[in-house]
């Protein structure tokens, strides 16, 4: 899916695999209008500023879901060492 717009004299094109998801939020105006004028010192939209944070809230999430999964890996896996004793020389042996 490609979407675009265009303001103050630029073309702005969004690229998805999917349809975007409208959200409705209801926020103070004053809060609105500090929001607005923070998006447009980094150049973009108050729109752009809130799915750029929600796709970096997203990515966070996943994350920390993919680290807990490899913790659990990690810790449950009981070691597959079969017998053998790690040597702090043989690791550092750079011969």
């Amino acid at each position: 899916m490609c979407e675009y717009a265009i303001g103050k004299g630029k073309l702005h094109l969004f690229l998805s695999e999917r349809p975007a998801m409208n959200i409705t939020l209801s926020v103070d105006e004053r809060v609105a209008e500090a929001a607005r004028e923070a998006a447009r010192k980094m150049g973009k939209s108050l729109n752009q500023a809130v799915r750029d944070y929600l796709e970096q809230l997203a990515g966070q999430e996943r994350q920390a879901t993919e680290w807990q999964l490899w913790e659990q890996r990690c810790l449950g896996g009981g070691g597959r060492l079969q017998g053998y004793k790690l040597d702090r020389d043989a690791l550092h042996d750079r011969g």
